[in-house]
């Protein structure tokens, strides 16, 4: 398999110049769908990189500064950055690399940012501002943007062939649905997985459990009574953090939430972007990041197959920090519409949520980290909309199809190519068409 990557570029955006950049973006865009991004246009045709399964371009405007006062921390006026990320394929720097090069459209977005200029050396210039998100998740490593659309031609392919056959047993009509699909469904065969990218992940997999046994076996005592003490003192200074926090009231804001529905709901799968400051102090920030890294490895390694625990709808998302862990953003791609998006949460991993944004500023109160917080859902739903911004430009390589036809799509294509099915193996296939 091809495994995915990603690549996100920020870079501090010329203060008097903001505006004219998100004017520029929109010409990115279909004009009767704010946000969603024409795939031919002329500044970066996406749909030239086959690779590419999501896009952003997004202007970081944080407009929660003003939560700061509550935490006795500085209003300053913070940069604005515009951020460029893109979920893709195989090796995420062979794809910026050729983006640069065949791109000139990012020459004119990017000149709208600081350092940036006429003769600037626009691949240098982009890796030096790339920064590594905390956290990725990915729905289904190794479904690659080629196997996406191959599996939706086959569906098609073979729905409009079953409506065409007049066979009722099982075996001869999947021998005259194949007859009838193959001339109009060509299907890659799955590229063997790089063996660098297999020895990396699985270094990554066993380091932390391998040096968790190391200690258990030399040292059980030792490792025992420095967890146990280890994890007394972060619940009582966690406690203590918590009782201490204030309480910022998250106002419903109807015309920003207005504005950002124009944004939703062009298709069947939705983007997010929010934005915030971290809490301040050391153990706030420490205990965010070990969190995010606990996230990044279980999403790397355990969700892996079409789901975030019990959550199917999200395709990529990340989590990034910015000036040294001061503040951060969140973007993921999603199914189904806002609401449905927060509610499955909500309902299914509201003990995450409080995990991974527990540590910003105005989050509603939680107890012991994971109990309340999301689960006070008006407060929590304030929150996230306060702190959530538009994305600029929004691309997806394959509209009108959710995690769910996904997979289904893929299962079809199992089934389609398996050597032999019984007769009830053939008629559960053939529901799924």
């Amino acid at each position: 398999m091809i495994p995915q990557d990603s690549f996100t570029v920020v870079a501090k955006i010329q203060t008097d110049r903001i505006d004219a950049l998100r004017s520029l973006l929109k010409t990115m865009n279909y004009p009767d769908r704010i946000g969603f991004a024409d795939p031919a246009n002329s500044l970066v045709r996406f749909c030239a990189f086959e690779t590419i399964h999501y896009a952003r371009f997004v202007v970081l405007a944080d407009n929660t500064l003003v939560d700061r006062a509550a935490y006795s921390q500085p209003l300053d006026n913070e940069p604005t950055y515009l951020c460029f990320m893109v979920d893709c394929d195989g090796p995420a720097d062979q794809l910026l690399a050729r983006m640069a090069r065949e791109a000139n459209g990012l020459r004119r977005i990017f000149c709208h940012c600081e350092d940036f200029g006429e003769t600037t050396d626009m691949l240098g210039w982009l890796r030096a501002r790339r920064v590594r998100p905390r956290a990725s998740y990915v729905n289904w490593v190794g479904r690659t943007v080629a196997q996406v659309q191959e599996e939706a031609r086959l569906h098609k392919a073979l729905r409009e062939a079953l409506s065409k056959t007049s066979e009722s047993e099982p075996q001869r009509l999947l021998a005259e649905l194949r007859r009838l699909a193959v001339p109009t469904s060509r299907l890659t065969a799955t590229p063997p997985t790089p063996l660098a990218w297999r020895i990396r992940n699985l270094s990554q997999m066993l380091l932390p459990l391998l040096l968790a046994a190391t200690c258990l076996v030399l040292f059980p005592l030792v490792t025992f009574v420095l967890l146990a003490i280890a994890t007394l003192l972060f619940v009582v200074v966690l406690r203590k953090h918590e009782q201490a926090d204030p309480i910022v009231p998250q106002p419903y804001e109807p015309e920003k939430v207005a504005l950002l529905r124009e944004y939703e709901d062009h298709d069947v799968t939705n983007q997010y972007t929010a934005m915030g400051s971290i809490k301040p102090g050391p153990f706030r920030m420490w205990t965010e990041v070990v969190i995010l890294c606990g996230v990044n490895w279980v999403a790397r390694h355990i969700f892996t197959r079409g789901a975030l625990a019990r959550i199917g709808t999200i395709h990529f998302a990340h989590w990034v920090f910015l000036e040294q862990r001061r503040r951060g953003f969140f973007c993921s791609n999603y199914d189904g519409g806002h609401e449905a998006y927060m509610d499955d949460f909500i309902n299914k991993a509201g003990f995450g949520l409080n995990l991974a944004f527990s540590s910003f500023m105005a989050y509603p109160a939680t107890d012991w980290l994971i109990a309340r917080g999301a689960w006070l859902e008006q407060e929590f739903k304030r929150f996230q909309r306060h702190h959530q911004i538009p994305t600029d430009v929004w691309y997806r390589a394959y509209p009108g199809l959710t995690a769910h036809d996904l997979a289904r799509n893929s299962r079809i294509r199992n089934g389609f190519e398996r050597p032999t099915m019984s007769d009830d193996e053939i008629r559960r296939w053939l529901a799924e068409i």
